[in-house]
């Protein structure tokens, strides 16, 4: 009974309620209900343009010798059609405004209905047995692309309001001729009523009103669900390389810690030169500001050249080659990415000394290449996608080493080989055989890619 009452509440109030939903996703509903309103008023001025085409090419029908309302209903309502339409495209139209427009379709609706026994000059039951009624579906069903159950469900009440009244007038607007009849032919053949005929028809657009009603609920769940979810998936994109964040947002089943594949990849690292010790000096909103210039020239270098930002640390980079998306040039694709980026920074010291940065902008970047396992790890209530192996780890001590060697770029023998295999061809390269490099056990030929 609890949850009954929830969800009329929620069908009452358009929906499940918004709370834990961000302002942004809020935003992209209302614009999409504001889309809806459009596409409804568009199907509207279609219908009254193919009623009025119909009417103006059909020959008058035999008998209809008294006032004619149709003509005057049918331009009244093109011309609220159409003002609903250019209001729409100006603002978002508010609820009342679009009650109220529930209460045209029904007043036109009814008052068409109710205008055949005037026109033909017929008892009111005549109008009973119109099958213009039929059209009442549609202005129902006009309402369900809004995802609102709250304008179908009273559309659908109007509609019944409306029919009733319609039923009770053509029962007692003559009552020293009692209309009413148990006999469906006599109902069928002549101006009489049948109580539970037009019982029938009022429950059928009441059943129909209630099941679209509870339709659209459901379907407006999905929606605020789905909305949530597709801002989420265009925020991850953000966070993580587009191949990471398709493999996730469009795994079949849920990503678990553990989960993982081997790659052969290179890995890159890059970082600014005494960055901890000049950012102390200087204001928060500086340090960001020449960090968001650094971090946007390095993306782009490293997008550019194949790779994949694997993480921000700090001032530091984490990238990849190869081992988000497989690459038969991923150890060539991130020396050049190395050394372009070192030469990058070089030539746009203006862009950081802009934001803020005192001097000139140093950086170090190093490269190794090797068997790495990119997967998932983490806990169960938080995970992590990234890239574990040997290779990460020379990178990271490679990179340390820039400051022994006074160079700007590092690499070792066995990534430069495997890269000049690859295609990778410089001739302005420095060899320092059997270097130690600190966190190494064993001595390391380094190649000097950047002094």
């Amino acid at each position: 009974m609890s949850t009954l009452r929830n969800s009329l509440r929620f069908i009452l109030h358009g929906g499940p309620p918004e709370t834990g939903i961000p302002d942004r996703v809020r935003a992209e509903i209302r614009s999409r209900e504001a889309s809806s309103e459009r596409l409804i008023s568009w199907v509207q001025l279609g219908l009254v343009l193919f009623f009025t085409t119909l009417y103006a090419i059909a020959p008058r029908a035999e008998g209809s010798s008294g006032f004619n309302f149709v003509p005057i209903a049918l331009g009244a309502y093109f011309l609220f059609t159409v003002l609903r339409l250019v209001l729409s495209y100006r603002f978002e139209l508010p609820q009342w405004y679009l009650l109220i427009s529930i209460g045209v379709d029904m007043a036109l609706l009814v008052g068409l209905i109710f205008s055949f026994h005037i026109q033909y000059d017929q008892h009111p039951a005549f109008y009973l047995k119109t099958p213009t009624l039929m059209y009442v579906f549609i202005f129902i069903g006009l309402r369900a692309l809004r995802f609102d159950p709250r304008f179908v469900l009273t559309t659908g009440l109007v509609a019944v309001a409306g029919w009733l009244g319609l039923v009770f007038y053509a029962a007692f607007a003559d009552m020293d001729h009692m209309r009413v009849t148990r006999n469906y032919v006599e109902y069928l053949t002549g101006n009489s009523i049948l109580i539970g005929a037009e019982l029938d028809k009022t429950m059928v657009i009441f059943t129909v009103t209630i099941i679209l009603s509870v339709a659209l609920y459901r379907g407006r769940s999905m929606l605020f669900e789905a909305t949530r979810d597709h801002a989420a998936a265009s925020d991850l994109r953000r966070f993580f390389a587009p191949e990471v964040a398709a493999s996730i947002t469009d795994a079949d089943t849920e990503l678990q810690a553990g989960e993982g594949s081997q790659r052969e990849a290179a890995i890159f690292y890059a970082d600014i030169r005494s960055f901890t010790s000049t950012s102390a000096k200087l204001p928060p909103e500086i340090v960001l500001a020449v960090l968001a210039e650094y971090q946007n020239l390095a993306v782009e270098v490293i997008n550019q050249e194949g790779g994949r930002v694997d993480k921000f640390l700090g001032d530091g980079i984490l990238a990849t080659f190869g081992a988000v998306h497989p690459s038969d040039t991923y150890a060539a694709d991130a020396l050049r990415a190395a050394s372009r980026l070192v030469r990058s920074v070089e030539t746009d010291q203006h862009r950081f000394r802009a934001a803020g940065w005192p001097g000139q902008l140093r950086i170090g970047t190093a490269v190794a290449a090797g068997p790495v396992t990119v997967g998932v790890i983490g806990s169960k209530n938080r995970l992590e996608f990234t890239v574990i192996g040997d290779a990460v780890n020379r990178a990271a001590k490679l990179e340390d080493a820039n400051k022994e060697q006074n160079s700007s770029s590092l690499t070792d023998r066995f990534t430069w080989d495997l890269a000049c295999a690859q295609g990778y061809q410089v001739e302005d390269i420095e060899d320092r055989p059997s270097t130690v490099v600190a966190g190494m056990h064993n001595p390391v030929d380094l190649v000097v890619l950047a002094s």
